[in-house]
C-alpha cells in the first residue's frame, strides 16, 4: 500500500500534506513531557530550516494524554456529552424526588393504619424498616428493568450502522464497574425516596390521628414536599426545553442554505486509478465520464470535482497576497479550502454565481491560471466581493492566480462552522485523480441510479462506482445534530413522564387530604369550578413555578447546543410557546384522574366512612 498509490496521488511522498491528524506515543521511563516536547520541537526546527516552504510551522508541538472522548472530538462535543450526562443525572434526581413525593402521599394516606399499629404496640423502627424495604425493593425492581432495557439498547448500538457507506462496527459492552454503579444508584435511589416519609412516621401521634382522622386540613404555607415538586418540575422542564430547541435547530438546518442544492441531485463517486487511469490518461477519461452522464435522457447538467462540500473530506492550501515575495508559511494571507472542479460544477451543484464568470473548458494548462472564490474569500483577502474580480493571489509554489468569479458562501466541513474562505480551481489547470460527479436531474433516483451505473459500466467495466443522492451524502454531517436531537428527545420524553407522575402525585395527595373539606363545600352548594380550584389550584401554581424555573435554566443551557445543532436557538418563539403548551398539557393529563376523584366526592359517603 505504501509503495503503490491506490487512491489518487501518493500522499505519503508529499511533504506538505498534513493528513495525519494525531500521533500516539509512549514516554520512556524518567522522561518528562516537557523534555519530550523540547526534543520534538528541536527536530521540528531543523525541518523548518531545511524545508521552509513545507515545514515552516514545525516548532509548536504539544503532548496531551488521551482523554475519555479523544482530543479530535473537540470542546463543543465534550461540553455536549458532559451536559448530556448532567441531564441524565437530573432525570435520576427527578425520579427520586418523584417517588419521594408519591411515597409521602402514600404514607399520609396510611397515617391511620400507622397510628393503629403504633397504638397496638408496634415500634416505629419496625414500621420504618417496612417502608425502607418497600422502597428499596421498588428501586431494585425498576433498576433491573432499566438495566435489561439498556442491555438490549447497547446490543442494538453494537450492530448499528448509522452511515451506510462506512459500515463501522463498534462493540459497546459495559464492564462490571457499570453494573456495580447501576446497582449502587438503585440502592441510593431507594434510600433517598424511602427516607422522605420518615419524618411523618416519627411525628405521628396515634391519639390525634384516631381522634381527628387522616384528613386533617392542609396548610397554605409552602412545605418541603411542595419545594420538592417545584424542583422536580423544573428539572423535567430542562430536557423538554433542550429537546425542543434541538428539534427546531435541526429543522432549520435542513432548510438552511448550504451553498448548494440537495434537491434533484445525485453524487457519483469513482476512483479512476483503480481502473488503471493515471497521469495523462486521467483528464480525457474525466471528460468522457461527464459527456456520458450528460447524454442520459433527463439529465440537465453534470459537474465534476475532486471533492464536494459537506462530503467525505476537504483539501486546503495556504495562499499569499500578490505583493508577497517571501512565500514562507508565516507570511500566508489565509489557508482556504480548495476544490478542483469542471466547468459545469456550479450549475450541477446549484451554487449561485454572484459576479464575474464561471470556469470553462478553455481554462486549461495553456491559459492563465484562474479561480472562482466564495464571498468570504473575497472579503478576507481583497476586502470585499466587488473588488476581488480581476485581482491575483499566489499559491505556495509562486503561481499567480486571477479571480474571475464570486460564488455564494456555503457549508463545507460541518453545519455549525463559521464562514470559511474557499477557492474553486479548474480541474484542467490543477489535475486530480479524485473524481466525484454531481448529476442534476428531475428523474426518480431509484430509476436514474441503475441507468448511471449501466452507462459507466459500458464506458469501462473496471470503474468502481458508488451512487447516492445529495441529501443522503449529508448523513455524516447530520449525524451529530440527529444524535443530539434524538438523545435530548429521549430525555425530554422521560422528563415529561416524570413531570406527569409528580404532578399526579401532588394532585392526588391534595385531593386525598382534603376530601372532607371538599365534601363540605359540595354539601354547601359549591360549584364544580370552585371545587376544582380548591382541589387542584395549588398543584397548578407549583406547576407554573417549576415550569418557569426549568424553562429559564433550559434557555441558559441551550446555547451549548449551537455547537452541535446548527441554528439551535432557545429564543425561538415556537420553542417558548411549545414548552409552555407542553407543560400545560402535562398538567392537564396529570390532574385528570384527581380532578375526576374530586368531582365525585359524596358528602353522605364521607360521613358514613368517618
Amino acid at each position: 500500500i505504501v509503495n503503490h498509490p491506490m487512491l489518487g496521488e501518493n500522499d505519503l511522498n508529499a511533504r506538505g500534506d498534513r493528513w495525519v491528524f494525531m500521533t500516539l506515543g509512549h514516554l520512556k521511563a524518567g522522561v518528562t513531557e516537557a523534555q519530550a516536547v523540547g526534543d520534538i520541537n528541536s527536530i521540528g526546527a531543523e525541518l523548518a530550516k531545511a524545508y521552509p516552504k513545507d515545514d515552516g510551522k514545525m516548532t509548536k508541538f504539544k503532548l496531551a494524554r488521551p482523554s475519555l472522548y479523544g482530543d479530535y472530538i473537540g470542546r463543543p462535543m465534550r461540553e455536549f456529552l458532559t451536559g448530556l450526562m448532567l441531564l441524565s443525572g437530573l432525570i435520576l434526581l427527578a425520579a427520586c424526588a418523584n417517588l419521594g413525593s408519591l411515597f409521602a402521599a402514600r404514607a399520609a394516606d396510611r397515617s391511620r393504619e400507622v397510628a393503629l399499629r403504633l397504638a397496638l404496640g408496634s415500634s416505629r423502627n419496625r414500621i420504618l424498616r417496612g417502608l425502607f424495604t418497600e422502597a428499596i425493593l421498588i428501586s431494585l425492581a425498576g433498576g433491573a428493568v432499566g438495566l435489561a432495557g439498556s442491555v438490549v439498547l447497547l446490543r442494538g448500538l453494537s450492530v448499528w450502522q448509522p452511515i451506510e457507506r462506512w459500515p463501522l462496527h463498534i462493540s459497546v459492552v459495559p464492564d462490571a464497574k457499570v453494573y456495580a454503579v447501576s446497582l449502587l444508584l438503585a440502592l441510593m435511589s431507594g434510600f433517598l425516596f424511602g427516607a422522605i416519609p420518615v419524618g411523618q412516621v416519627l411525628r405521628t401521634n396515634p391519639y390525634e390521628v384516631v381522634k381527628l382522622g387522616s384528613n386533617a386540613r392542609m396548610g397554605r404555607r409552602l412545605t418541603a414536599r411542595d419545594l420538592l415538586l417545584v424542583v422536580q418540575i423544573a428539572i423535567c422542564a430542562v430536557p423538554v426545553t433542550s429537546s425542543m430547541v434541538a428539534v427546531r435547530g435541526l429543522m432549520h438546518s435542513l432548510k438552511d442554505n448550504f451553498g448548494f442544492d440537495v434537491q434533484n441531485r445525485m453524487l457519483v463517486d469513482t476512483e479512476l486509478i483503480m481502473a488503471d487511469y493515471s497521469g495523462e490518461k486521467v483528464a480525457p477519461m474525466q471528460k468522457r465520464l461527464i459527456e456520458a452522464l450528460a447524454a442520459i435522457p433527463g439529465v440537465e447538467s453534470v459537474g465534476m470535482a475532486d471533492g464536494v462540500p459537506l462530503g467525505d473530506g476537504n483539501n486546503d492550501s495556504t495562499i499569499f497576497n500578490d505583493n508577497t515575495s517571501d512565500l514562507k508559511p508565516s507570511n500566508a494571507a489565509a489557508d482556504p479550502l480548495m476544490y478542483k472542479i469542471s466547468p459545469e460544477f456550479f450549475r450541477a451543484a446549484g451554487t449561485a454565481l454572484l459576479s464575474g464568470r464561471g470556469l470553462t473548458w478553455h481554462d486549461d494548462k495553456n491559459s492563465p491560471r484562474v479561480a472562482v472564490v466564495n464571498r468570504e474569500f473575497a472579503r478576507k483577502i481583497f476586502g470585499s466581493a466587488t473588488s476581488a474580480i480581476g485581482h491575483h493571489f499566489k499559491m505556495p509554489d509562486g503561481t499567480r492566480i486571477q479571480v474571475v468569479g464570486i460564488v455564494e458562501d456555503g457549508k463545507y466541513g460541518i453545519l455549525t462552522e463559521d464562514p470559511q474562505p474557499v477557492m474553486f480551481l479548474p480541474i484542467l489547470q490543477f489535475p486530480s485523480d479524485s473524481t466525484v460527479m454531481v448529476v442534476h436531474s428531475s428523474r426518480d433516483p431509484q430509476i436514474l441510479g441503475p441507468v448511471i451505473r449501466s452507462t459507466l459500466r459500458d464506458l469501462d467495466a473496471a470503474l468502481p462506482v458508488y451512487i447516492q443522492t445529495r441529501y443522503k451524502s449529508l448523513d455524516t454531517s447530520l449525524f451529530g445534530p440527529r444524535m443530539a436531537t434524538i438523545s435530548l428527545g429521549v430525555l425530554g420524553v422521560m422528563g415529561a413522564m416524570l413531570a406527569i407522575t409528580g404532578i399526579f402525585g401532588m394532585a392526588a395527595y391534595s385531593v386525598s387530604k382534603r376530601r372532607r373539606e371538599l365534601g363540605i363545600r359540595v354539601a354547601l352548594g359549591a360549584q364544580r369550578t370552585e371545587v376544582l380550584q380548591a382541589a387542584l389550584g395549588r398543584a397548578f401554581k407549583l406547576l407554573a413555578l417549576g415550569s418557569a424555573g426549568g424553562l429559564l435554566v433550559g434557555i441558559l443551557a441551550s446555547p451549548v447546543l449551537a455547537f452541535i445543532v446548527d441554528q439551535a436557538s432557545p429564543r425561538d418563539p415556537l420553542v417558548l410557546a411549545g414548552v409552555v403548551i407542553a407543560m400545560l398539557l402535562l398538567g392537564l393529563v396529570a390532574t385528570w384522574i384527581p380532578a375526576q376523584r374530586a368531582m365525585t366526592v359524596d358528602p353522605m359517603m364521607l360521613l358514613r366512612e368517618e
